[in-house]
């Protein structure tokens, strides 16, 4: 008898994977859109700002950590950047490259909505179904 997953079993998985992902996501956005006026992508994306080891990011790097293409990531950037939360830089050694760094504010928003990410996720992946994938443990 094969160990292998048919193709019903992959199907049910995968809409599980999908469906516990999608509710944990709304969770993240209705909670930081609506204690810290930032979206989930948003919040992503300053997380990897703040807790850089350098203090700026390239922008091509942060579109790999954070998931978005490097179109959706420039647009969110420049959101970030209009509320003051992020500055953008070229680098002076290759002008294609485009850097990215978290403003005191953005730290700042960063700070106060990490304590509002963690809980959600605390409280939503205890929900997840047990072989979905996105359950924390």
């Amino acid at each position: 008898m094969s160990s292998a997953r048919t193709d019903d079993e992959l199907a049910a998985h995968w809409h599980r994977l999908m469906r516990d992902y999608a509710r944990l996501t709304c969770a993240l956005d209705r909670a930081l859109q609506g204690e810290c006026g930032i979206s989930s992508s948003e919040f992503d994306v300053l997380e990897q700002l703040a807790t850089a080891d350098e203090c700026s990011v390239r922008m091509a790097d942060l579109a790999d950590h954070v998931h978005l293409s490097q179109s959706a990531l420039s647009r969110l950037v420049t959101r970030l950047e209009r509320d003051g939360l992020a500055e953008r830089a070229t680098c002076t050694a290759d002008r294609r490259s485009i850097f990215v760094a978290a403003t005191a504010k953005g730290t700042a928003k960063y700070d106060e909505a990490r304590p509002v990410q963690r809980e959600v996720l605390r409280t939503e992946t205890a929900k997840c179904s047990p072989d979905s994938g996105v359950c924390a443990g």
